[in-house]
């Protein structure tokens, strides 16, 4: 049986909300991956394959159509591929063929750096500053060391000016175009049309659309006119077979020279707070700093 005052409790309780407790947002660590040429690559690759995920209609039913990165060699191509070819050893089609057609590095492109930035002189590098927060553990021992000289307590609490902070740099993004050419080759009209209408759908009025990779964000442009060939015409004993060609731009960013750069992706720095200088005291008349 509850008591008087649990009774009472509970029948003001909705008059007295409970005290809401301080909530510290977590922190969350971002790992930050460089950018490549193959993450442009990548990135285009996995817009092509999961965003839009083309199907098409065949002989065998509605069937997704498979992607080939720059038409690898023949000998590789047989091994790894088997599917992309039937029991006498023929490319089957429908398909899809991406590949790299230039890389053009346009300084009219501006980023978040309108003009180049130097790197640090040191081992370190870096250019830009992407975060700074606190070194809390060197902060402390300032804090901690200052307290006990002048209050006798490590934990004393005092107006410490004593702030270890650490700078996150990056080095500068280097600015490019790159242009990709997509070759779809169908055996028949009606896989065509198919294959072909989401490229002109999916973006809507507009042509641009983006691509991610490793926390990377970049845009792309579908050019307006298409390539369509095809060899219906010719009456002898050639394969039939219908090809379009789209060209894609991507505007992307590189950030260091990869494997071939001696520096550090991400550079940490610590702020000095104290410096020091070695001097002689005298015995006599000389005063302490507390």
């Amino acid at each position: 049986m509850s008591s008087k005052k649990e009774q009472f409790d509970d029948d003001f309780r909705p008059y007295f909300p409970e005290e809401k407790k301080a909530t510290v947002p977590a922190l969350k660590e971002i790992t930050f991956m460089p950018s490549t040429i193959e993450t442009i690559d990548y990135a285009l690759h996995e817009w092509l394959n999961e965003e839009l995920n083309i199907f098409c209609t065949t002989n065998d039913g509605w069937k997704k159509v498979p992607i080939i990165w720059s038409m690898p060699e023949r000998a590789f191509q047989v091994k790894e591929n088997k599917e992309l070819r039937n029991l006498d050893d023929i490319f089957t089609f429908p398909v899809m063929s991406v590949e790299r057609a230039s890389l053009i590095k346009d300084p009219t492109m501006k980023g978040v750096a309108w003009s180049h930035i130097a790197r640090q002189n040191d081992p370190k590098g870096g250019t830009l500053t992407v975060a700074r927060r606190i070194q809390q553990e060197k902060t402390a021992n300032f804090a901690n060391k200052d307290a006990r000289r002048r209050f006798n307590q490590s934990t004393y609490p005092f107006d410490n000016k004593k702030v270890v902070y650490e700078t996150i740099t990056m080095p500068l993004p280097t600015y490019v175009v790159a242009n990709y050419k997509v070759t779809i080759t169908t055996e028949y009209q009606q896989q065509m049309n198919e294959i072909f209408t989401p490229f002109i759908t999916s973006t809507g009025q507009i042509n641009n659309f983006f691509i991610n990779k490793d926390g990377h964000r970049f845009e792309g442009f579908i050019q307006g006119e298409f390539g369509l060939e095809n060899n219906i015409s010719n009456l002898g004993e050639e394969e039939r077979k219908f090809q379009t060609t789209i060209d894609l731009k991507i505007l992307g960013y590189l950030m260091g020279a990869n494997k071939n750069d001696e520096q550090p992706k991400v550079t940490i720095r610590e702020s000095a707070v104290e410096f020091k200088f070695v001097r002689e005291r005298v015995v006599m008349g000389d005063k302490k700093d507390y």
